[in-house]
């Protein structure tokens, strides 16, 4: 520290005999004298006490000098400190879309830095505020749905999590608008941690996408995927869940898979009810409500806000008008298959070819 201070013991020296404060050339040194401390890893506490021990061999001691050079010692150290964060902060931005991406430079040795070993397995959770916009707390302009202080909310929420699980464990970050936790697929308790913060961090209507486990820098990926995908199938079928996982979804690429198959079904089994008074929506809504109740129409009507007679009326017209009954097992498979094509197809709003 006597290296670093040299020109500070100089001039209060200079300002004891001669009653001249330092200028500004020589408050710059000090300046990078504080930085060079807060690069070599000395705490600003260890840099003000040998600042003041110098003073003290000073006779008589130049307070209005040493006021100065003091806090240009510390304004040096505090800018290295925000340019060291800063660095780390874009470092970290840099490695996580890289991971999301699956780009290999060097991922295991940077991921080492960060916390993570993709060796093992790993879960992505994706959290997406109400309507891609964060609440008051995160109002200001800023990544995507997420704003301002995304990535201080982001930190906060990881510093909550490495608190009770370790540092090498969890890893949240923003991307696309998004808040995004990687976690080992070990740690299932993780998840549910990072959704109650979300919870509490974010007004109504967020949704957390859950990924499936997979193993190594390319699962994450495809973890990562899953989550971000359940989230946007949640949207289209108007599921109601906020936390929804890809395991629970897997029918649903799979009838994406084919789509000429899908929109055949859709066209075949549902165009009927576009001759319905007051269009298919509400028989499409009656459908699915009743879908959700497992067959009880009273439970359905209460969902749709109906009365039950409403409710027995519209999957009579159904029947009608389409030949199929969610009464009958194989008929029921069919229309729910048809009504889910529909709603991952955005039909009617978007008619088919």
């Amino acid at each position: 520290m006597d290296e670093l201070l040299g020109g500070h013991l100089r001039m209060l020296r200079e300002a004891a005999a001669t009653g001249r404060l330092p200028g500004r050339a020589e408050l710059d040194d000090c300046r990078a004298a504080g930085a060079l401390a807060a690069e070599r890893g000395a705490s600003v506490r260890a840099l003000v006490e040998a600042a003041l021990a110098m003073a003290e061999s000073v006779s008589p001691t130049p307070l209005p000098a040493l006021r100065r050079t003091v806090s240009a010692l510390m304004e040096g150290y505090e800018n290295a400190q925000r340019a060291a964060l800063r660095q780390e902060e874009a470092a970290r931005r840099e490695f996580v879309h890289d991971l999301l991406q699956g780009r290999a430079d060097r991922l295991a040795e940077r991921a080492e830095h960060f916390g993570l070993r993709l060796a093992e397995t790993y879960v992505v959770a994706v959290a997406r505020p109400a309507a891609r916009a964060a609440t008051a707390s995160t109002a200001a302009p800023g990544d995507g749905g997420l704003a301002g202080e995304a990535e201080g909310t982001a930190r906060r929420i990881e510093d909550a999590l490495v608190a009770r699980f370790g540092s090498h464990n969890v890893l949240v970050a923003v991307r696309d608008g998004t808040l995004v936790c990687v976690a080992p697929g070990s740690l299932t308790v993780a998840n549910g941690e990072f959704t109650h913060h979300v919870r509490q961090t974010f007004a109504p209507g967020w949704r957390v996408g859950l990924g499936r486990a997979h193993r190594g820098p390319g699962g994450v990926v495809t973890s990562y995927r899953e989550g971000a995908n359940a989230i946007e199938l949640g949207d289209r079928l108007g599921l109601r869940a906020p936390v929804l996982k890809a395991a629970d979804l897997l029918v649903f690429p799979v009838l994406l898979r084919d789509r000429a198959a899908i929109e055949d079904l859709v066209t075949s089994v549902l165009s009927p009810l576009l001759a319905g008074r007051g269009g298919p929506e509400p028989l499409l809504a009656t459908l699915e409500a009743v879908f959700a109740s497992q067959g009880n129409q009273t439970a359905a009507a209460r969902r749709l806000g109906v009365s039950t007679r409403a409710v027995t009326y519209r999957l009579e017209r159904i029947r009608r008008l389409t030949g199929f009954s969610p009464d009958e097992p194989t008929q029921r498979f069919t229309l729910e298959t048809a009504v889910l094509g529909a709603r991952l197809l955005d039909w009617p709003a978007h008619p088919l070819r």
